[in-house]
């Protein structure tokens, strides 16, 4: 399945496509688009839309993308829920001692941002610290 979302992929941008491709659509490809554009793309390809207004999968209330993705397909993990609170900190400014690793992949997300303009190329290198931080939550959760 194709998923589309907004180019310029930042914390909730990289976090939904570590969460897709695990637990969700192995498969998946991801289109970074425009933002006008991720709706019409969508339609057009028959995929899935994220993290952008009107979007299949978008913020919820106070809730992430992340936590939308993980509410949606029943993903009853609870070390997802753990990383959920870290990656909703990360994501929602209001938020971001919500846990004290939010600041830190705040920090580490706007780094990326910043220094690798290319989406694709950012998914590459930060799927490994999604692993890390899953691995590191499941270590808390026992």
């Amino acid at each position: 399945m194709k998923w589309v979302t907004r180019a310029g992929a930042k914390t909730d941008r990289v976090a939904c496509p570590w969460l897709i491709k695990k637990f969700i659509d192995p498969e998946a490809e991801f289109l970074f688009v425009p933002k006008e554009q991720v709706l019409e793309v969508a339609r057009r390809e028959g995929g899935k839309s994220f993290d952008t207004p009107g979007a299949d999968y978008t913020h919820r209330g106070n809730r992430c993308s992340f936590e939308v993705l993980i509410e949606e397909f029943r993903l009853a993990d609870p070390v997802l829920r753990e990383l959920a609170k870290i990656v909703h900190g990360a994501d929602i400014e209001a938020d971001v001692h919500i846990v004290p690793e939010a600041a830190g992949l705040k920090a580490i997300a706007e780094g990326f941002y910043l220094s690798c303009p290319d989406d694709h190329q950012k998914l590459r290198l930060e799927f490994p610290m999604y692993d890390a931080l899953y691995a590191w939550c499941r270590h808390k959760t026992g």
